[in-house]
């Protein structure tokens, strides 16, 4: 099993919005790499939701609920999605000044490549990420 943190903009899609759909698919994506990064995706694979724009926080986990396939919207084999149900809301959404405050972060693509919007989460990072959500601000 892998761990995921998926962006997404609040204005276009949001945790809220996973949850009152139970579901969605994650399309969108046209980025080589984080295409790349979602045909590793398998079912039961982790995501965190992260919301960008004015608020870039983690908000959200949820689970992917399938493998990767061709977006059935798009004419182009190359383009994938997955879907994904939300599982809960962190106690305490992560900001991006969290992350790049705390050094286990360090060298993480989700910071070297800022506008990278799948990136897989290494498993020192994935627990570091959930107990920060757990301390009291």
């Amino acid at each position: 099993m892998a761990n995921w943190l998926l962006k997404t903009e609040p204005t276009c899609y949001s945790w809220d919005d996973l949850i009152r759909d139970k579901r969605a698919t994650w399309d969108g994506v046209a980025n080589n790499t984080a295409l790349k990064n979602i045909r590793t995706m398998k079912k039961g694979d982790l995501a965190l939701i992260y919301h960008t724009g004015d608020q870039r926080t983690a908000i959200g986990l949820a689970e992917i609920t399938s493998d990767a396939y061709a977006d059935p919207k798009e004419d182009d084999d190359r383009l994938v999605v997955v879907d994904l149900k939300p599982k809960r809301k962190l106690p305490r959404g992560i900001t991006i000044s969290d992350i790049k405050a705390d050094p286990t972060f360090a060298g993480w693509d989700f910071i070297r490549i800022s506008r990278l919007s799948v990136v897989p989460v290494p498993e020192k990072m994935w627990k570091r990420i959930f107990q920060l959500a757990e301390e009291k601000p």
